[in-house]
C-alpha cells in the first residue's frame, strides 16, 4: 500500500471513530429516557428510506440517515424531571424542551463531521408556516434535511407509547402527517412520506429498536424493553421504568424477556449500548463521512 494510501485509510478510520462517538452520545442521551427506545434508529430507517425515495443519492440518503440518528443530543441539557415527565409539560418546562436544537448545534460547534449534520440538529423542529423552533423559520428557509427528519421524528412520536398515551396506529399517524402538509410538514416530502406509509414501507420499523428486533413490554411499563444484538438466553435486564428484573429466554418465536418477579440488579439498569448496532451503522454511513 502506497504512502497517499495508507494516510487516506487513516484519515477515514479516524472519521469512522469520531462518527462512533457520536453514535454512543447519542444512544446514551436516548436511554435517559425509558420510553424512547429505538427512537433514533427508527427515525434513521426512515430517513433514508424517505430519502431514497424523494431523489437523494445513496451517499446523501445515508449522511440524512446519520443526521436523523444524531438529531436529538442536544437534548443531554434537559434535566430528567422534565426528560421524564408522564404528563404534560407547563409552558416553562416546554420552552426548556425547546432548547435542544440549539444545545445540540453548539455541542457540534467546531466538530469534523458537525456540517454533515448539524442543519438536521439544529432545525428538525422548524415547521413550514413558521410556527416551529427555535427560529421561526419558514418553508425554504428550513434545510432540506431538516424538513424531511423533522416529519420521521414526528411520525415516530406519534406511533411510539408513552406513559400517558398508547401509540396511535401508523393510518391514523399519517392521516395527521397529511392534514397538515404545507403547514407543519413540507408539502413535498411529507406527500411521498405519507405515500410511502400506506404502502406498507415503515411496518418493520415502527415498534422495533433494529432490524428485525422489535420492542417488547413490561407488564407494567408497556413497550420498554430493549433488546441489543449481544443479548443472548439467561442473560438478565431491568425495565428502564419500574425496575423489574426480566430474563431473555429462548422460545420459538425468539429470546422474550420473561419477569422474575424480581428487582433488577443496578448493573441490570445500566444502559445496554448496543455495540454491534453502532459498529454495524458506522459501517453503513461510512460512505457519507468519506472526504467531509
Amino acid at each position: 500500500m502506497t504512502s497517499p494510501e495508507l494516510k487516506l485509510n487513516e484519515v477515514q478510520g479516524l472519521r469512522q471513530a469520531l462518527l462512533a462517538s457520536l453514535l454512543v452520545s447519542a444512544w446514551m442521551v436516548e436511554a435517559r429516557d425509558p420510553y424512547t427506545g429505538g427512537h433514533l434508529w427508527r427515525v434513521a430507517r426512515m430517513a433514508h428510506a424517505l430519502a431514497l425515495e424523494s431523489g437523494s443519492t445513496p451517499r446523501d440518503a445515508s449522511r440524512i440517515a446519520m443526521a436523523g440518528f444524531l438529531h436529538d443530543l442536544g437534548k443531554v441539557g434537559i434535566p430528567d424531571a422534565i426528560l421524564r415527565k408522564p404528563g404534560r409539560l407547563t409552558d416553562e418546562e416546554f420552552a426548556t424542551i425547546k432548547t435542544h436544537p440549539r444545545v445540540g448545534a453548539r455541542m457540534l460547534s467546531g466538530h469534523p463531521l458537525a456540517e454533515l449534520v448539524v442543519g438536521v440538529i439544529h432545525h428538525h423542529h422548524e415547521m413550514p408556516n413558521g410556527r416551529g423552533y427555535p427560529m421561526g423559520l419558514v418553508e425554504a428557509e428550513i434545510p432540506h434535511d431538516a424538513r424531511l427528519v423533522g416529519i420521521c421524528d414526528a411520525f415516530d412520536a406519534m406511533t411510539s407509547t408513552r406513559p400517558y398515551r398508547t401509540g396511535m396506529p401508523i393510518s391514523k399517524a399519517l392521516d395527521i402527517i397529511e392534514s397538515e402538509l404545507g403547514r407543519q410538514f413540507d408539502l413535498a416530502l411529507g406527500t411521498t412520506f405519507v405515500r410511502m406509509g400506506r404502502a406498507g414501507a415503515f411496518d418493520a420499523v415502527v415498534g422495533h429498536s433494529d432490524e428485525g428486533i422489535p420492542l417488547q413490554h413490561c407488564p407494567a411499563c408497556g413497550p420498554t424493553l430493549v433488546r441489543t444484538r449481544s443479548a443472548r438466553d439467561g442473560d438478565h435486564l431491568g425495565c428502564p421504568a419500574c425496575a423489574a428484573r426480566f430474563t431473555w429466554t429462548s422460545t420459538e418465536q425468539g429470546l422474550h424477556a420473561m419477569p422474575t418477579g424480581e428487582h433488577a440488579l443496578a448493573d441490570e439498569l445500566e444502559p445496554g449500548l448496543d455495540r454491534a448496532q453502532i459498529e454495524a451503522l458506522v459501517l453503513d454511513w461510512a460512505d457519507a463521512i468519506a472526504g467531509s
